[in-house]
Order: structure tokens, then C-alpha cells, then sequence
């Protein structure tokens, strides 16, 4: 009897254990799936957040509630090249939302990895976006992509940095956001730290502004 009362106790504190342990797991397994949801969502909202700015500026290339401030749509672009473009455009205001009339500059391009050396991620970088002179002030959502590529009226490749601007007529943009940090998840699964990083990739095939084919 006692004996047999040992070896109930033993079977019993397995079937515990193994039940503990598929408690645990489930709990462990359900919060990785929620690091990585939580993950994923962050880089797709700040995805989201640069590439909508980027398609109303860059739509806005050349435009000037004031048409006599840009006479010439050639002239809008001042520099382009695969990091970095500086071109004109008309920041709305309170008052006026398509305008105030006069001529602004708007500068786009990102820093080097080292500028973002406070974050986890090794690739990450601070993209700048400048109105008029103001001071460079970076916002880092991530970024460890940024490009952009040149087409003339012939949809042909223009070579970068461009030494004629007043040939671009389309333009593609290309860039990829990261998460800050690993995902721990992820971590123990890859061994490359690269793969550890949720990412998002988007590219805009051949964007136009409107006031540069009004050539």
C-alpha cells in the first residue's frame, strides 16, 4: 500500500510537471506572438508615416500657388541624387492651406549609420527632411533604405548624382524601415542579427509631381 501510494505520488508530480510545462510553453509561445505582432505593427505604422509624407512633398515638386514665383518647371529640382534631393515647392500655412505664394526649398536626404549609433540596430539612420535653411533636424522611425532613382521624358535612367535636373521627369523611391531593436524571438532562431529585425519594404514605381511634365 505504501509503495503503491509512492508511485501515485510519482505519477502524479509527472503529469504536473508536463502539464506546467505545456503551460509555460503556451505562455512563452503567446507572448513571442505578441512581440512579433506588436513588431510588425510598429514598422508598418512608421512605414506608413514616412511614405505619406514622402507622396504629398514629392507630388508637390515645382508647385507654387503663385505659377509666376516657378515660371520654368525645369528649374524646380536644385540637386537630386541617390540619397539626397533639394527641390521647390509651397508650404501651407494656416491661412492658406494650398499656399502662401512664395517660393520654399524642401531638402530630403539621410545621414550615414553612425549618426543613429544609439539605437540597437546597426543599420538604422536618421532621414532629414529641411524646410527652407532651416537647422537639419533628423527623425529616426527606422529607416535603413533610402533611395532614389532618376527617368527622363524617354523613361530612361539618369545617371546619379544628376548633372541636369531640368531632365528628370519621373522618379522612384525606394525605401525599407526596420523595428530599433531585435525581436527576441526571432534572435534565437536566426543567426544572422540581420534577419532578427522586422522589417518593411516600399517602393514607388515612377512618381510624377504634376508641375514637372508641364514642360
Amino acid at each position: 500500500m505504501g509503495s503503491q501510494t509512492i508511485l501515485d505520488l510519482i505519477g502524479s508530480t509527472m503529469v504536473f510537471g508536463t502539464l506546467m510545462l505545456m503551460v509555460l510553453r503556451i505562455n512563452v509561445t503567446q507572448s513571442e506572438t505578441i512581440q512579433m505582432y506588436q513588431g510588425d505593427l510598429l514598422v508598418q505604422q512608421n512605414l506608413v508615416e514616412i511614405t505619406r509624407l514622402l507622396e504629398y512633398d514629392f507630388k508637390k515638386i515645382g508647385y507654387c500657388s503663385d505659377p509666376t514665383k516657378i515660371s520654368d518647371p525645369t528649374q524646380s529640382i536644385r540637386y537630386a541624387d541617390s540619397v539626397k534631393i533639394k527641390f521647390y515647392t509651397d508650404f501651407p500655412t494656416v491661412d492658406n492651406p494650398q499656399g502662401d505664394g512664395l517660393l520654399d526649398s524642401l531638402t530630403y536626404y539621410v545621414g550615414p549609420v553612425s549618426e543613429a549609433d544609439a539605437t540597437p540596430n546597426p543599420r538604422d539612420r536618421l532621414l532629414y527632411r529641411v524646410e527652407n535653411d532651416a537647422t537639419p533636424v533628423g527623425v529616426n522611425l527606422g529607416v535603413t533604405e533610402f533611395e532614389l532613382k532618376y527617368y527622363d521624358a524617354f523613361r530612361d535612367s539618369i545617371v546619379s548624382p544628376v548633372t541636369n535636373c531640368a531632365m528628370i521627369q519621373y522618379m522612384q523611391i525606394t525605401i525599407q524601415v526596420e523595428n530599433l531593436a531585435a525581436a527576441d524571438s526571432l534572435s534565437q532562431y536566426f543567426a544572422s542579427t540581420e534577419q532578427a529585425y522586422q522589417k518593411a519594404f516600399w517602393r514607388q514605381v515612377r512618381l510624377v509631381a504634376r508641375n514637372l511634365r508641364n514642360r
